[in-house]
């Protein structure tokens, strides 16, 4: 499917120096996003592309949640363009709308450190469903990830057309443990990790949802798509931010922005 905006590039950090939310039970599993399935026009309708190559989601309709390393800081910002309502981007039917302000997490260095979300004031309300976020820790199971991203780590270009998959938690220890051979460290309680063989997000997908069903069915975000070390590697699955753990902050941010 695609990654994140997907990982972040791991790689590159390397190189230079949500009862909860419930596991998707209900979900066909993909067996490559990269490699997911197309979306079919309407099946997500709060996911929304970002123009700096990240995904995000509509938590309000003039509100966008996204990853904290997709935007360049907390303050004004009138340069991202934001594309939703569809899930083809070259669609007629596209609403647009651009960026007023930002607030990222305070504690962000970068995505590898944690504290990896942001907020996105747009200059008009979208009339669009919007996203609620999880309340408690995500359990073990499986969740859908999607986004516009590459579909393949060796890509040259990301997608027109959204693409989703179901992927599995993988449980923190293992992760930990793994990432350790690479020389990151996983921060406790804001980071999880998640993937399925051949499955994952990639670049281009950073910012977008993982979702989980909540306690009366509707989809909930549990995630969002941070980074990873290349796309559907071995041994290596995708990081995403703990959205329980930054609830408050994030519901704080949005009411700012209101």
């Amino acid at each position: 499917m695609v990654r994140k905006a997907a990982l972040l590039a791991l790689a590159t950090v390397l190189l230079l120096g949500g009862q909860s939310a419930q596991a998707v039970s209900d979900t066909r599993p993909a067996r490559d996003v990269v490699g997911g399935l197309v979306a079919p026009q309407g099946k997500f309708p709060w996911a929304v592309r970002l123009s700096m190559g990240c995904g995000g989601t509509l938590v309000e309709p003039r509100v966008v949640l996204t990853a904290g390393h997709c935007v360049g800081g907390t303050g004004k910002n009138s340069s991202i363009v934001v594309t939703a309502g569809v899930t083809d981007l070259k669609s007629r039917r596209a609403q647009t709308a651009q960026s007023e302000q930002v607030i990222r997490a305070e504690g962000f260095v970068n995505e590898v450190r944690g504290d990896d979300w942001a907020v996105v004031r747009l200059d008009k309300p979208l009339h669009l469903p919007t996203l609620p976020i999880g309340r408690e820790p995500i359990g073990e199971g499986r969740y859908v990830v999607m986004g516009w991203g590459q579909t393949r780590e060796d890509s040259i270009q990301q997608e027109d057309r959204l693409h989703y998959a179901t992927v599995r938690t993988v449980p923190d220890e293992r992760c930990a443990t793994s990432y350790q051979k690479a020389g990151v460290a996983l921060v406790p309680d804001e980071q999880f990790c998640a993937g399925s063989p051949g499955v994952d997000t990639c670049q281009g997908d950073s910012g977008g949802p993982m979702i989980g069903h909540g306690r009366h069915g509707e989809w909930v975000q549990v995630g969002i798509v941070s980074w990873g070390l290349g796309c559907a590697r071995d041994g290596y699955p995708g990081v995403y931010t703990q959205i329980s753990t930054f609830r408050p902050a994030i519901k704080a941010a949005v009411r700012k922005l209101r």
